[in-house]
């Protein structure tokens, strides 16, 4: 994903460009926050900006090369470039930076969450213009500062780092061990974007279930309340905020820990979303082994029994990992047929990439990248017959639905989301014109839908 954030006014300008996961998206919103904050005004092209940011990944071999690239078309169309992001704690040959040994004309590398010393590089080749005033922001949702999704949906993240040790992971290396927000701090830029009018608040981590663990759980503040930095309390409070609002509150990365099966019964009582975003990544307990995953693979199937009896509208997306080294046809199997037994509403799938700096390089067993693929192909033919069945069983029913887009007031119809789907990963809704001529559609607001049909992963739904 990629985007260059533009904003036309005076200079000194700063062209941006934000590529990665939702996580680096919001450090970018930080980064923006801070540049507005000061004055500074960012610019439509690179050629038409006094210097370039570029928030990089560097999670996959695409991802660098991605990264790679767009300094290096910053770099021949503006030549002053600052590089931030996962990429830029990323060692290359002999320890040294990669950006730098690939890129040695940058002006600065910095590794993700660094704000400040994203800042202190801008002011030394930038210098900030005078008063800013941070109330004065344009399109700022307040303390909860800039966002680069459409108005109405926003990421919050609750916390930085990992202390899991995946062996197919290196996140671990470049953002550190957990660090959990303050509650406080993080129900404060909640309210704000309630507040300004975001409809679907989206939980976002690395590990959304182990919140607060790093601080033992330590008792917080908010609105002059104790509260305990734990997801149980920050999602019971974040639904008890987002109900005046109408809005939703949708929970991705969460671990399946026996803890969060205290959060279902939130999820039934419509105080938070019935939707899960567990990656699972595997089935077969050797395999989980192998990748030293932090849940048992052979209690996740309960688990998941145990989620729909408490709360059977809940769906379960999740990501897995085929042609992991070492993984029989048997072990492959087993995947296959708990796809068919756990009935993931949404699944996606990778087939196993390589990552430089990765331990699971070192497990014995790599497999043909043709045969990687080919067991991801056979993992997503099954997915897909799964999500279709779930999707077909949906007709007839009325959903609300959070229009996206909504062409002419929608009488052309639109497309929108229903709790099932998430933003950009999932399907959509399919907005056909309504009924009525009264009837109009707009867009970050709620509309009442008579499911007709399904397509593909998508719902085909008439608005009334």
């Amino acid at each position: 994903m990629s985007e260059v954030i533009t904003k036309s006014n005076t200079a000194p300008k700063v062209g941006f460009v934000s590529l990665g996961c939702a996580k680096a998206l919001t450090d970018s919103e930080l980064i923006l926050t801070q540049l507005s904050a000061e004055g500074y005004q960012t610019s439509k092209t690179f050629q038409g900006a006094d210097l370039v940011i570029v928030n990089t990944c560097g999670f996959i071999d695409d991802a660098v090369r991605e990264s790679l690239d767009t300094i290096g078309e910053a770099l021949a169309e503006n030549g002053k470039v600052i590089v931030t992001g996962c990429l830029g704690a990323k060692a290359g040959e002999g320890g040294g930076n990669l950006v730098k040994q690939m890129h040695p004309s940058v002006l600065a590398v910095t590794g993700p969450q660094a704000t400040q010393e994203v800042m202190d590089a801008v002011h030394a080749n930038l210098p900030k213009p005078h008063d800013p005033f941070i109330d004065l922001v344009p399109n700022a949702f307040g303390v909860a500062g800039v966002k680069l999704t459409p108005r109405h949906y926003a990421y919050i993240k609750i916390s930085e780092g990992c202390n899991h040790r995946c062996t197919f992971c290196i996140i671990p290396s470049m953002r550190g061990d957990l660090v959990s927000r303050p509650i406080g701090d993080v129900l404060k830029e909640a309210r704000a974007l309630f507040e300004g009018g975001v409809k679907e608040l989206l939980v976002i981590s690395q590990d959304t279930s182990a919140y607060g663990v790093d601080v033992k759980y330590r008792t917080g503040f908010w609105d002059g309340k104790p509260i305990k930095t734990r997801m149980l309390e920050l999602v019971q409070a974040l639904g008890d905020m987002a109900e005046p609002y109408g809005a939703w509150v949708r929970l991705h990365y969460v671990y399946p820990y026996p803890s969060v099966d205290e959060v279902i019964p939130l999820m039934a009582t419509g105080k938070v979303l019935p939707y899960l975003d567990v990656p699972f990544q595997h089935s077969h307990p050797d395999v989980l082994k192998r990748m030293k995953r932090p849940a048992s693979g052979e209690r996740n199937l309960e688990r998941i029994e145990r989620w729909r009896e408490a709360c059977p509208e809940i769906v379960v997306r999740s990501t897995f990992i085929a042609g992991f080294p070492g993984e029989t046809e048997e072990e492959f199997s087993h995947l296959l047929d708990f796809m068919r037994e756990a009935k993931i509403d949404r699944a996606g799938c990778f087939a196993y990439s390589p990552v430089q700096g990765a331990a699971a390089n070192d497990i014995p067993g790599m497999l043909p990248m043709e045969l990687r693929e080919e067991r991801r192909a056979r993992f997503m033919a099954v997915a897909e017959a799964v999500s279709a069945a779930k999707l077909h069983q949906r007709i007839g029913a009325t959903m609300q639905v959070l229009v996206d887009s909504a062409p002419a007031m929608g009488k052309k119809g639109g497309l929108g989301r229903s709790y099932a789907d998430a933003p950009e990963i999932d399907g959509v809704v399919r907005l056909l014109p309504p009924e009525k001529i009264s009837k109009t559609l707009k867009v970050g607001e709620f509309t009442k839908a008579r499911i007709v049909g399904a397509q593909g992963h998508d719902l085909v739904a008439q608005p009334f």
